[in-house]
Parts: C-alpha cells; structure tokens; sequence
C-alpha cells in the first residue's frame, strides 16, 4: 500500500463512501458496517466520506459510533460536507459544521468540500460567504483541506475555480460510461481541473451499481479477460487517470468490501486490452435505452416529491425490464409503489429535476414509467 499521489496521508486509491452503507430495518447495521471498516482500515485503506444528508443524517452518526468510537484518530481520514439545505445565512454555518463534528465525534475533518455546486446553488454559498467561512474554520484546526463536490458543466468549474484558488481538491462524477457523456461531461469537468492543477476525488465509479449489473453481452466482454468483477474494471479505469487522488466506491456490504479490495489493494492501471474491452462494453450500452439514475435519492430526500414518488427505485424497475424483460418487473413495481406514489400520481411540481445531479428529464420518465407498469 502506497502513499496518495497529492496527500501523503492518504493510503492507496480506494475512498469507503458511505452513503449506501447496509441497512436493518431503515437503521445502520452496526455490526456489518463495523466489519466492513475493520476489513477497509485492516487492507491498508484510510478514507472515509460522508455528508449530512446521506440516510438524513445516519451515516453520520454511524461513522462516529463505528469508526471515530473505535479507532484511533491518526488511523483514518474523514471528509464531510456542506450542503445548501442546511444554511440560510453565514451565522449558520459554524455551528451547523461543529454539530457535523459532534454527530461524528471528531475534533476536526480531513476534508471539508462545499457540496454538490452548480450555477444555481454556488450563488447561495458566494451570498453567505461559505467559502471564507471554512478557511475561518482551516485556520482554527477544524478542517485540514478545503475543497468542492461538483456537478454541472466545465465552464461553471472553471469559474468557480478561478473565483477561489484556495480550493484544494475537487470531487467529481466519473465512469467509463459518462466519460463523453453529454449531459454529465466527466472528461471535460476532469480536464479543467487538470488545467487548474486540482486533485480529482472520483464519485459514482460505478454509476449506482448500474456498471455491476451489466447486459449479458457486456458482462462476457468484461469476463472473458479473467481480471475481476465488472465492478473492478469500472472501478480501476476511474483511478487510471493521473489526476485522481482517490475513487469512493458506496459500498454497503461486506461482500463489495472484499471484491474492491482485491483489486485496488496493488493497484494496476488498465491495460489497453482492458481498455478496448471497457469501450466495447460502452458501445453495448449506448444500445439499450436505459435511464442513467445514480439512486443518490437527491430527488426524494427533504421533501423533494410531494408526492412520495419513489422514484430512483422506479427507475431501476424500468431499466431491469428494458434489459433483461423480466415477467417479475410488474410485481416489483408494484411492491415498490405499495404506499408510496405511483410514477402516474406526479404532479410536474419539478422540484426533483432541480436537485438532480445528473439534469434527468425526471417529469417525462415518470411518464415512460407509468406508460410501462400502469397500462
């Protein structure tokens, strides 16, 4: 295990998200989640990332109940951030980052990012001077480093980057599949901060599992080069890129714990045989018509669906059912909609498609959704 490239004290690639940890019962599992950071920590691993609004607030806690409780401060790293529900005004910034503190139960982060900023919310956080604010805080020994958590276009990145040098590091989305994207535009949000000389934190390397659970004809592709699971590849071709400093994988059980472990343990870039096998399987799925979800639940979490549209689930049901046609996919919406919202219920309110980090049409999908499972 190696020293990070950028930050000595960060150990190998492989960042442990925590915003899909496992679940009992709508809580934390405790006893699993524990495992997985003492298999994590035990392989060489040392960054943890959570924020505020991941599972309203459980990761939190359950990072400093399982982690911060446990282990010796010195052993770990931690990134938390700012997000805009939580602040109005600058007077509520400290005290809503002492109490991220407390939930955690620690005495400072490693890496503080202002979250998710687009063209829309980053005026909010220049009004109430978020940014100066937590260098207030990095000099007190609250927070070690400073950076952004981003999503929106290379233009809007580079204004914000050239408005505050200061930032040390930037998290963006990317995967193989959203690398031409053109919605999501990894490559050129990736290139900026390349040109900004900015160390790249690498979200959703897997695109919310939809990279595990591939097609038939792309999982052989991935297969047949007999170098890991397809989830290894997606995750391997995240960190082969020069300016990425770590790839968070949201990893919620013990079992995808151990398979990322094995294949960032000794980190190897792809080689271009795997890489040509990672493009052929993009062109596979620029076949099937899929929606590219992410489940990041921005969408319905604070009361963003009036309606209790659960709709990253039913996203999931329509792509099950365009690539696979499973006779069950009828039943699991129906499972799925059982006291919730139906897709048909929405009321074209559009308060999900302005929280969306991937810019999805979400109105017209509920739309194919219902015209899919509610004939």
């Amino acid at each position: 295990m190696t020293q990070g490239t950028f930050f000595p004290e960060m150990r190998g690639k492989l960042g442990f998200g925590c915003m899909r940890l496992p679940m009992k019962g709508g809580e934390v599992n405790y006893d699993e989640f524990t495992r997985m950071i003492d298999a994590f920590l035990a392989a060489g691993f040392n960054y943890f990332d959570t924020a505020h609004c991941y599972l309203d607030g459980k990761s939190e806690t359950a990072i400093g109940d399982c982690l911060s409780a446990r282990i010796d401060r010195s052993r770990f790293l931690l990134t938390n951030k700012l997000t805009e529900p939580y602040f109005d005004r600058q007077e509520d910034i400290r005290p809503f980052v002492l109490q991220q503190l407390a939930w955690c139960k620690v005495d400072y982060f490693d890496f503080y990012l202002m979250h998710a900023q687009n063209r829309n919310n980053y005026k909010k956080f220049q009004r109430c001077h978020a940014y100066e604010t937590a260098l207030a805080l990095k000099q007190e020994g609250l927070i070690r480093h400073l950076g952004i958590s981003f999503h929106d276009s290379p233009e809007v990145l580079d204004n914000i980057l050239t408005d505050h040098p200061e930032i040390e590091i930037v998290q963006i989305q990317f995967n193989y599949v959203d690398y031409e994207d053109a919605r999501v535009q990894s490559r050129a949000v990736y290139e900026v901060c390349e040109r900004h000389h900015k160390p790249v934190l690498v979200m959703e390397p897997v695109k919310g599992g939809s990279l595990v659970n591939l097609p038939p004809k792309a999982t052989e592709l991935l297969q047949s080069l007999h170098g890991g699971s397809n989830a290894s590849y997606a995750v391997r071709y995240a960190a082969s890129f020069p300016q990425m400093a770590m790839v968070l994988s949201g990893m919620s059980n013990l079992e995808q714990m151990e398979d990322n472990i094995s294949s960032m343990r000794d980190f190897q870039p792809l080689n271009p045989q795997e890489m040509t096998a990672v493009q052929q399987v993009v062109a596979v799925l620029k076949q099937v018509e899929q929606i590219p979800c992410t489940a990041c639940h921005y969408c319905v979490e604070e009361s963003h669906c009036p309606k209790n549209i659960p709709i990253p689930e039913l996203f999931a049901v329509k792509n099950q059912y365009e690539l696979y046609h499973s006779p069950y996919a009828s039943q699991s919406y129906a499972d799925l909609t059982h006291g919730h919202g139906l897709a048909s219920d929405c009321i074209r309110c559009g308060k999900c498609e302005q929280v969306c980090p991937q810019h999805l049409p979400i109105r017209n999908l509920l739309r194919q959704v219902a015209d899919v499972f509610e004939p």
